[in-house]
């Protein structure tokens, strides 16, 4: 760089609130850190998980019926490293710290937060209960109430509770009077920002990240399961009088009244058959011919209780043989490093971040279609 005075100390320092003022997701879910470890990608952690416990009524002839303090944990893998690299000739232009913070270090730090935003959402494809109808805005307080219900009917912990939504629900619900003159919350300017307000109970946000699923299935009338399925299973196969395409990671089927997520990408049909679906939850005794029902393509709006999902996040290694700085705050840690590629002769700065999502409890999360 030209300003040699401007350190990676300096740039990972600045870069770390930019990163965090931009994120809305990962502020919003259970959060795993230990800046005390470094690690790489690919290494698997253990997370501990909410302890999580069930209140019952007191028996005055039994006495009280006490439970363990177990705090159970779950394995993480590091699966995912947020890079923005440029060629160090980049900022040559740079006169001073403020032009570096205007022409990397902010710019970077946004593209940082929209990556680990849009990942965090795609958590949606664990989630198989619904509210709504798929393609349809949700555009009023009935839709607010609609998520309210779903998340009581689910024994969902009344606080916390939030949901972020796109910008087209948003778009309509800023035109409802009850919403507009929520009271508008959030520890972050880009939860400040985001935020629609509490209603009925529920922390409500925006965000441009949310996921637009879009099923496989370009044709499907008739669908039913095609083979008996024993109680416990998590795939079955899927007949009807046309059934054309393949079921997506995410694509949601409804058989008996109740709602499954398919967990992997299907075969494509063949025949009008699909086999080998896998779907969560585990499925009941279904006989040939039970009826299902498959939810089209639709924005996935999340409503959830922050222990429904674990953002984890460690420091990176520091490279050998290269410069580099790592800072860490308040679940976030973030990398800057320095160096030179010689396979084409070229000086690159590098900042990025190590992290994983991992879905803790499903039960306490709902899809709110749109």
């Amino acid at each position: 760089m030209a300003n040699s005075f401007v350190t990676l100390r300096d740039i990972a320092r600045c870069a770390l609130p930019h990163l965090m003022s931009n994120l809305v997701f990962p502020r919003l879910i259970h959060c795993d850190f230990s800046d005390a470890l470094s690690a790489k990608q690919g290494d698997t952690v253990q997370v501990r998980k909410p302890v999580n416990y069930v209140a019952r009524d007191f028996d005055p002839e039994a006495g009280t019926q006490t439970q363990e303090l177990e705090e159970g944990s779950v394995e993480v893998k590091l699966d995912k490293i947020a890079s923005v690299d440029i060629e160090v000739s980049a900022l040559d232009a740079a006169l001073n710290f403020d032009s570096v913070e205007r022409l990397f270090i902010e710019p970077a730090a946004i593209a940082l937060a929209e990556k680990l935003n849009a990942d965090g959402l795609s958590l949606y494809r664990d989630i198989a209960a619904t509210v709504g109808e798929a393609g349809k805005t949700p555009a009023d307080l009935t839709d607010l109430a609609a998520v309210r219900g779903a998340l009581n009917d689910a024994l969902v912990p009344q606080f916390p509770r939030c949901a972020v939504w796109d910008t087209a629900a948003d778009t309509a619900f800023a035109t409802v009077p009850g919403i507009v003159s929520a009271e508008k919350s959030g520890s972050t300017e880009a939860l400040r920002e985001g935020s629609i307000g509490r209603v009925f109970g529920i922390d409500n946000y925006m965000s441009q990240a949310v996921v637009k699923h879009k099923t496989g299935i370009a044709t499907a009338a008739d669908v039913t399961v095609k083979a008996k399925v024993n109680a416990g299973a998590n795939t079955l196969d899927l007949s009807g009088t046309t059934l054309i395409g393949k079921l997506r990671a995410g694509d949601i089927m409804i058989i008996g009244g109740k709602n499954y997520t398919v967990t992997e990408d299907s075969a494509a049909a063949s025949s009008n058959t699909i086999t080998g679906v896998k779907v969560s939850p585990e499925l009941p005794t279904l006989a040939a011919g039970t009826a299902v029902s498959l939810i089209g393509s639709h924005t996935a709006n999340l409503a959830f209780h922050p222990s429904a999902f674990a953002f984890v996040s460690r420091p990176l290694s520091a490279p050998a043989g290269v410069e580099s700085y790592v800072t860490s705050f308040d679940g976030i840690s973030l990398r800057v490093v320095r160096g030179y590629d010689m396979k084409y002769k070229r000086e690159m700065l590098s900042m990025d971040v190590l992290y994983a999502y991992k879905t803790i409890y499903p039960e306490l999360a709902v899809r709110c279609l749109g």
